[in-house]
């Protein structure tokens, strides 16, 4: 049988609506979740992305979930994760290996 295994860095998934699980084509940039966005419009703000994503610096920009929240997971080494809080006050938490934080919608 030929392995149906897939890398998760390279080929997100989609969780949708009634539990279903739908692979994605390959992340190939920033264009790539306009066209995401467009293939899950059916499941509204249930529906959720599951991506892996490896980092050597820090960000040189913020992003923010408006609809729904988003879970952090760091799988190696440690990140520091820097949320707004809606008062405008910044929380800083450093988080290792295993660990993960919540930023909830709006942060």
């Amino acid at each position: 049988m030929t392995s149906r295994a897939r890398d998760l860095g390279t080929y997100p998934v989609h969780l949708g609506m009634g539990g279903r699980v739908e692979a994605q084509p390959a992340f190939t940039g920033m264009e790539w979740y306009e066209d995401y966005a467009r293939r899950v419009a059916a499941d509204g703000t249930e529906g959720r992305l599951v991506s892996m994503h490896e980092f050597t610096g820090d960000w040189d920009g913020w992003e923010m979930h408006p609809a729904g929240d988003e879970l952090v997971v760091c799988l190696a080494g440690e990140m520091t994760l820097i949320q707004e809080l809606p008062d405008g006050v910044l929380h800083s938490e450093t988080i290792g290996a295993g660990q993960y934080l919540v930023n909830p919608a709006g942060v």
